[in-house]
């Protein structure tokens, strides 16, 4: 439930299409719901601009259905993340208007089209192996609120790929980049723009990769200084945190 859905709330009770016990029971299960297994926080749009999101990983088909459903309730938009098609099946059953994006390995449901952020998220991907992760950013940032542009496989081996690009990552506000092997790209994108870039390590590599870790030192120890970093294959707090500079 976020503040314009109070307000609409409030406002059916001030005339009369809505009696205060029905508010009520509306209002009931703030700030969360227990469920036994989770505790749904539905205040927490109210608390901090954006909904709970679901982190579907080790969930059961059951679980992940039965938490998408309550928060779908309450008229956000509702994302969960490392979902599998199995577990979508089982939200599908209960949400008719649920998506399954497969490349971000989530389930949406887009209930709220309004744009909150300013500008334009750009959301670049050194490599097409680095593409789960990139989409997790960039479909988390779109349900979040906001405009995103997406540049794929353009990474240094390469680095005039990215250079054709030039022009559509300087109009973005927030670069999110995404990149495993050695975690080059975020330097170079960041000596590009003059506006902050989050860097995500992806998993991608051979052995010495280390799943990801070499990427994601490499990027802490960029000379760019307008890059920071999440964790390895973080594209959803990527796209959070993108979307809350958006907002500023």
């Amino acid at each position: 439930m976020n503040p314009e859905s109070i307000r609409k709330l409030l406002q059916q009770v001030r005339s009369g299409r809505l009696s205060p016990d029905d508010a009520v029971e509306r209002l009931r299960h703030l700030p969360f719901e227990d469920l036994g297994f989770a505790k749904v926080d539905h205040h927490r749009a109210l608390r901090v601009g954006m909904p709970e999101v679901v982190f579907s990983e080790r969930k059961t088909p059951e679980q992940v259905a039965a938490i998408f459903k309550k928060l779908a309730q309450h008229g956000n938009n509702v994302l969960a993340t490392r979902a599998t098609r199995q577990q979508f099946s089982a939200v599908k059953k209960i949400v008719k208007a649920a998506r399954y994006r497969s490349e971000a390995r989530a389930i949406t449901l887009q209930r709220d089209p309004k744009r909150y952020g300013k500008g334009l998220i750009n959301v670049v991907s050194a490599g097409t192996s680095d593409m789960p992760v990139a989409e997790e950013a960039a479909v988390t940032a779109e349900l979040m609120g906001n405009e995103v542009e997406r540049v794929y496989d353009v990474g240094v081996a390469g680095i005039h790929r990215l250079l054709a690009h030039r022009k559509s990552i300087a109009r973005a506000r927030v670069v999110i980049v995404c990149a495993g092997m050695e975690g080059a790209l975020p330097s170079v994108v960041g000596g590009l723009v003059g506006v902050p870039v989050i860097a995500v390590p992806t998993s991608v590599g051979y052995g010495a990769a280390f799943h990801g870790l070499t990427a994601l030192l490499g990027m802490m120890n960029s000379c760019a200084s307008n890059v920071t970093v999440v964790n390895i294959d973080n594209g959803f707090g990527a796209g959070y945190v993108a979307s809350l500079i958006n907002r500023l």
